[in-house]
């Protein structure tokens, strides 16, 4: 069954959601996701959305963000912010999703400034609840476009921490967790070795190692599991459909 790129990242994000796991679900690509993953092999997971939502089943109308009228018609818990982020620092919080404008080899991630901030070239939108959620959640899972520019070696301003500067710094500074997987277009990516450092998993169909070293920022190295990414499955893709009807985001 032919699929997209897009659709092909949004189930490969989706496969990294375990069935019965409480998942903090970020914007766009995410709430899709986890949709899929409800549908399909994760029937037992429960969805939290940072404005105050909690969920079971996916919502049965279009979301374009997390907030959305039909987000909270169904759903098991409409509360408030706080209390919904109080369930990261209880630590009741299996798997975080977020994205991100720049993400470094060692899974730290940028949202807030492009040039560092003293002097920054551009104003990014900033946290939200993104730091809590990499700081917080027991594993960390990113989605994001790979271009050159956007996984690099260094990112500008640390919004979110993955493995800091490597090694025990993480540990170090008092978190536990950190990312598991980055979702991109091209591939997926792992941390491995003593720094945690992201290395090369899997890459998706239609794609090669060398295409992927040449769009990524620093000299990445690879698994030695290394495969290819298994495509959406037709239940896979059904489940996105009905997800994503309009195929908004897909």
């Amino acid at each position: 069954m032919p699929f997209s790129t897009q659709e092909l990242m949004i189930v490969a994000a989706a496969r990294e959601i375990r069935d019965e796991e409480i998942v903090f679900v970020g914007m766009r690509l995410p709430i899709t996701a986890y949709g899929v993953a409800r549908l399909t092999h994760a029937p037992n997971a429960v969805g939290l959305f940072e404005c105050g939502i909690a969920r079971y089943v996916p919502a049965e109308g279009m979301l374009y963000t997390m907030a959305d009228p039909p987000n909270q018609l169904g759903a098991a818990w409409t509360t408030g912010l706080i209390q919904i982020m109080g369930q990261l620092q209880r630590g009741r919080v299996d798997a975080g999703f977020i994205g991100g404008a720049e993400i470094d080899r060692l899974g730290n991630i940028n949202t807030s400034y492009i040039g560092g901030f003293a002097d920054p070239r551009v104003k990014l939108p900033g946290s939200g609840g993104a730091a809590d959620i990499a700081a917080m959640a027991k594993r960390l899972i990113a989605i994001m476009n790979h271009e050159r520019h956007r996984l690099v070696e260094k990112v500008d301003y640390v919004t979110s921490p993955g493995y800091l500067d490597g090694g025990t710094s993480r540990r170090d500074a008092g978190l536990s967790g950190g990312p598991a997987a980055v979702v991109t277009d091209r591939a997926i990516l792992r941390p491995h070795g003593p720094d945690n450092e992201l290395y090369l998993a899997s890459v998706h169909p239609g794609h090669s190692i060398d295409e992927i070293r040449e769009h990524t920022g620093w000299d990445l190295k690879l698994m030695p599991d290394i495969g290819e990414t298994p495509p959406p499955t037709t239940r896979e893709l059904a489940a996105l459909h009905i997800i994503d009807k309009d195929g908004f985001w897909r």
